[in-house]
């Protein structure tokens, strides 16, 4: 492993988007609360997205009102934006840390963004920079980047020429994510290895959905390779509702299990992601993919 692995807990968000029972938004601050409490190094508040496509995301400005000045670099309130619009409704919210990206896959990329992957590319540069202009930071994303619901294998050489299109426009906080979930870790050690090898400086994401079974195994692999940041969803919560299957994200607490167990991140404070998990099942009145919050206790 890395000197430290940072945790981002994006459930609020992915973990959120796909889900027909709107969370009231009182409901959301106080689950972010929990999550801030627990410790992780970013919390992602939610989308700027079209709230008839993604109606779960419509009171993301009301969320972030309530958490203006709390980003801090202690932990980062972050958002996902997709379009020019978005980015303008982040900045006018307070958002200081952003994630955009960009679909290896064609048909993912017009699926979720109503753009082909050459203009997605092109304009996400350009609402980076903007962003950058204003004083946030910003990580830009290769979507699909193992795989898509669609179209299946994705070359190596596309998820490559993004990531040089974003490194030449001067941008080095970098994530490749599995959206369908099609990974394999030892093609996640490869790519990794390969566009390490196009971005040497870089810092880097993964973003791991386990519709086979294999985000942890993914996750592991990643760590093999020198990723320094991974986004994760409480409760393993989740999915892109623009793939083919929805399949849920890497879990937080199981994830932070397994860093401590390695001697990482004892600062973090499994108890209070837990609590979550355990709120947001019973809200949903499911049990979630989740191992961790559902065992009463677990040995150090």
């Amino acid at each position: 492993m890395t000197s430290r692995i940072l945790v981002h807990d994006v459930g609020m968000r992915d973990g959120l988007q796909v889900e027909r029972t709107i969370v009231p938004t009182e409901r959301k601050i106080a689950w972010i609360e929990r999550l801030l409490a627990s410790r992780v190094d970013a919390v992602q508040v939610g989308s700027f997205v079209n709230p008839r496509i993604v109606p779960q995301m419509a009171d993301t400005e009301a969320v972030c009102r309530h958490f203006a000045g709390r980003s801090s670099p202690r932990t980062r309130l972050t958002a996902l934006v997709l379009n020019e619009k978005g980015l303008e409704r982040g900045l006018a919210a307070g958002i200081d840390a952003f994630c955009m990206g960009v679909s290896a896959s064609e048909t993912h990329s017009r699926k979720n963004t109503g753009m082909g992957t050459e203009e997605a590319a092109t304009r996400i540069i350009a609402m980076a920079r903007t962003a950058v202009e204003a004083r946030a930071s910003v990580q830009l994303s290769v979507q699909s980047a193992f795989g898509c619901g669609y179209e299946g294998a994705i070359p190596a050489t596309r998820v490559i020429a993004l990531i040089q299109r974003f490194v030449d426009a001067g941008f080095d906080t970098l994530s490749l994510a599995d959206t369908a979930g099609h990974a394999m870790p030892p093609q996640v050690r490869a790519l990794f290895d390969a566009v390490r090898g196009a971005a040497p400086d870089a810092t880097w994401a993964c973003h791991f959905h386990d519709t086979y079974g294999l985000a942890m195994a993914n996750a592991c692999a990643a760590l093999e390779a020198g990723v320094q940041s991974f986004e994760a969803a409480f409760g393993g919560l989740g999915g892109c509702p623009f793939t083919a299957v929805a399949g849920t994200n890497l879990c937080t607490e199981d994830f932070v299990h397994l860093l401590q167990h390695g001697g990482q991140r004892a600062d973090i404070d499994v108890t209070a992601l837990n609590d979550v998990a355990c709120t947001a099942e019973a809200f949903f009145g499911r049990p979630l993919p989740g191992k961790l919050h559902a065992i009463p206790a677990v040995e150090a």
